[in-house]
Order: C-alpha cells, then structure tokens, then sequence
C-alpha cells in the first residue's frame, strides 16, 4: 500500500519552486491559483527571500500550492486516488491530502489555506511566540520538561523529535535547561502554531469552512488529531478546523500506516521532512521525497510498483463518477456545457467542452447517460492530466 504525503510549515525554503516550473501547465496553475491565495505563488516560490516565506499568510498557501501542482504533474489527482491507498499531511499538509483524497476540489484547499494561514498569522503577531524541536531524549522526560517551563508538544513527530510551542521565554527558559540528551533546534516559523495560542483562528477558518462542500474520502484519510482514517468529509472538515490549535500527531499517522501495511511512501514538495521521519521510524518503507522535478521518475516507479487501481477497504468508492481531462491544457466550454448546471441530465456521447493545448482541441464527454452533479473547474481554468473536471451521477447507478 502506497502512502500519499503533504508537509508542512517549516519545509519551505527560497526558490523551491523554481525547477517545477519548467513543466507543462505548473506555471498557469499557480498562476491561476494565486488569485484565490491572496499572494503572487510563482514570486513567492521563486525569488522570495527566506524571512517573506516565513511569513504564515505566505508560507501556508505556498505550501499546500506546491504540494497540488506537484500532484497533477506526478499522474493527476484522480489518477494517484485510484493507485495510492493513504493520503496524509502534516498540519497545514492535511489540506493538500484531503484534496488528494477527493473530499474538496483543489481550488476550495487554497481558499481555506488562505483563510487559515491569514487567521494563524494575526493570532502569531498577537504574542512573541515560536517553536523549537526537541531532537532525541526520553520522551517522558522531554514532555516532562516542557510541561515544567509551560510549553506544548504542538508536534509529536515519532523517531525521537517532538516540537516544543510557547511564547519566547518559555522557550529560552528550555534552552537554558534542556531535558538530558536532547538537542534543541529553534524553527523557522512565526508562531506557536497548534497550541492555544491559535485559538482565535479557530473562529475565522470555521467560519471560511462554512462554504466549503466537501464529500467522503476516495481513500483512506488520515488525520494529525489522533491518526485515526477519517471516515467522512465532514468529519475532515470540522478536524481540520479545530486543529488549528491543537497537537499534531504524526507519530500516530506513521502507526497507522505500519497497521495498515504501508510499503512505500511519496513526499510531495518540499519534499524531505516527512520521509526522514519515516527513514527512522518506519524503515521498511521504500521512499521518494520529490524535491525537483529530477524526482519524479523515481516517484512514478513507486507508484507502479506499490500502487494499485483497487480502492482500498476503509476508504470511500463514490457512486458518482468524474470525467477528468485526458492532457494537460486549458478547459474550455463549449457544445452542451452550456446546458449542463447541476441536476441536468446529459445524454452518452454529449459534449460538455474540450481541452485545447495550442491548436488542437480533445473533446470532454461521457459514454453514459448522467446527471450533472457538479462542475469543478470554469472555462479557461488550466488543468492537468487526469484532472477531475465535472462530477456525474450515472442514470443507471
């Protein structure tokens, strides 16, 4: 079983995204993407400086951005919910993998980024607040000691790193008095993120999450909160929301995964974080953290040997059905798309659009009757291969 994972703050670095770039339809994508940011992706992950990606109202929509496009380059989303059998994030991570997992449309997980990575931003600049790993130690003893000097374990990571949160005295006071053994390394992030210290994001990304339709996991989901698959969307979602100033769990996401019998893992960028952690407590794993582009064809070597077409039990096998785009390009409306709003039905062989790539144009239809249950992307939205464009209820189903 194949493990789909998403990192998070922290993993970003300057000039990441340069290399991706270069691939066919990433550049319109973040482009596109950008406007429901808040922020220019392409600058940011390009020529930004360190301390402007430090920023949370930047960092967090960069990351999950990366994190999507590098989905639709390595096969398309739809495509890695047919071969992957887990998806995952870390923190902010878990927006890109519930995309992964079908539960929201890409552009829904950047607009509620954008509301969170703002929400948690203002919540940081209220107090001096940070976040220092705790490298090896006896965990008793680590957590111990944090709870000594007032500090929360905002992540417990596995594999001997746990994240110690707090304002910045309560950290200086652990580095004056570390826990026997351990080493302390200060993390370049702007707050103290999943402590209750974000408490008062929690209202504005409830609020942001109010709009959003999500559906059930296409796969099994797994959630920071206590690793547990995460059965419904809803359930997703409300998670997702309050986490925000609750511990992150990956420690128990990597149980699960040994319990369920993961074999092999795919970092999607920045990818190196995660894997590492896995390198150490999960070592039968076979591993690809994608990095540059250079990555991929190792990526998609895991794919096809530890991937399968099969839906895994646990996860969600939906009765409605997706027409994706058969290459990458720009969708266009056109035929009897203009027809189709939701609760219309279509007959096999309609035309509901193309994909046009320069001058040639691949026609989107369905060779089944169906209802039209919802469009997930506009004309002239750019998409991937394999990208979901309109979800249908076949009329026999």
């Amino acid at each position: 079983m194949l493990v789909i994972a998403a990192p998070g703050q922290g993993a970003q670095a300057p000039g990441f995204l340069t290399p991706w770039l270069d691939l066919p339809g990433v550049a319109d994508r973040l482009t596109a993407w950008s406007d429901l940011a808040g922020c220019d992706l392409i600058a940011c992950g390009t020529t930004a400086s360190a301390e402007e990606i430090t920023d949370t109202a930047i960092a967090q929509p960069l990351l999950v951005a990366a994190a999507l496009a590098a989905a639709e380059t390595l096969g398309g989303l739809y495509q890695l919910r047919n071969q992957a059998g887990i998806a995952a994030g870390h923190s902010v991570g878990e927006l890109a993998a519930g995309a992964i997992a079908g539960v929201l449309p890409p552009e829904d997980a950047i607009r509620l980024v954008s509301v969170r990575g703002r929400a948690m931003a203002k919540a940081a600049a209220a107090e001096a607040t940070g976040m220092t790993a705790v490298l090896g130690g006896d965990q008793d003893e680590v957590l111990a000691a944090l709870d000594v000097h007032g500090l929360t374990p905002a992540n417990v990571n596995g594999a001997g790193q746990i994240v110690a949160a707090g304002t910045m005295a309560q950290l200086a006071a652990l580095a004056a008095d570390p826990p026997a053994g351990a080493r302390l390394r200060p993390l370049s992030v702007a707050g103290a993120f999943h402590t209750a210290h974000m408490a008062p994001a929690v209202a504005a990304l409830r609020e942001a999450a109010a709009g959003i339709t999500v559906s059930d996991p296409a796969i099994l989901l797994l959630s920071d909160a206590d690793g547990a698959a995460v059965k419904s969307g809803s359930d997703w979602l409300e998670r997702i929301v309050t986490q925000v100033s609750a511990p992150v769990r990956w420690d128990q996401c990597m149980q699960t995964m040994a319990g369920l019998g993961a074999s092999a893992l795919i970092e999607l960028p920045p990818g190196g974080t995660l894997t590492g952690l896995a390198r150490r407590a999960l070592p039968q794993l076979s591993r690809v953290a994608l990095k540059t582009p250079d990555d991929l064809d190792s990526a998609r070597s895991l794919l096809a040997e530890h991937g399968t077409p099969e839906h895994h039990e646990g996860g969600h096998t939906p009765e409605w059905r997706l027409l994706v785009a058969a290459q990458a390009g720009t969708y266009r409306a056109g035929g009897a798309a203009q027809d189709t709003a939701p609760g219309t039905h279509i007959r096999p062989g309609a035309a509901l659009g193309h994909i046009q790539v320069r001058g040639d144009q691949k026609p989107v239809t369905a060779d089944f009757a169906a209802v039209v249950l919802e469009w997930v992307v506009e004309d002239g939205d750019p998409v991937g291969e394999g990208q979901p464009l309109v979800r249908l209820q076949p009329e026999d189903a």
